[in-house]
C-alpha cells in the first residue's frame, strides 16, 4: 500500500448506513443536477428559481430538494412564504472521504465529522 491508501479496514454498521444514505441521495441524475446548480450559483435560490433553471416541475424539484436536505447536502432556509436552498459546503467537503471509506481505506467516521451546517 502507498501513503494515500494504507491498509484497508472494515466499516462499522453505523458508518456504512450513513455513507449509503449519502450515495443514495446522489443516485438520481436530477438530484445531481440540482446539487450542481446550487454549487455553481454559490447562493441561496428559491424553489421557483431552481424550477426555472431545470427541466422538471415544481413538485419534482421540491421532492428532490427535500431528499438532499434530509442528508444535509443542501440547507433549506424559510424566508416568509418562500424556501431558499443553498449548498452545505461542510457536508459536501466530507463526501469524498466516503468513497475512500467504502473501499476500505481509512477515513473519518461520519460521526467524527458530522454533516452539520457551519456558521
Amino acid at each position: 500500500m502507498n501513503d494515500r491508501y494504507p491498509r484497508p479496514r472494515p466499516l462499522d454498521a453505523d458508518a456504512a448506513a450513513t455513507y449509503a444514505s449519502w450515495f443514495k441521495a446522489l443516485a438520481d441524475p436530477t438530484r445531481v443536477r440540482l446539487v450542481n446548480l446550487l454549487a455553481v450559483e454559490r447562493r441561496p435560490m428559491s424553489v421557483g428559481e431552481i424550477v426555472e433553471r431545470s427541466d422538471v416541475g415544481q413538485s419534482t424539484v421540491s421532492h428532490h430538494l427535500k431528499l438532499l436536505a434530509d442528508v444535509r447536502f443542501v440547507i433549506a432556509e424559510r424566508r416568509g412564504t418562500s424556501v431558499f436552498y443553498r449548498m452545505n459546503a461542510n457536508c459536501l467537503s466530507r463526501f469524498p472521504t466516503a468513497a475512500d471509506a467504502v473501499m476500505g481505506y481509512p477515513a473519518p467516521t461520519p460521526s467524527a465529522v458530522p454533516c452539520e451546517e457551519t456558521i
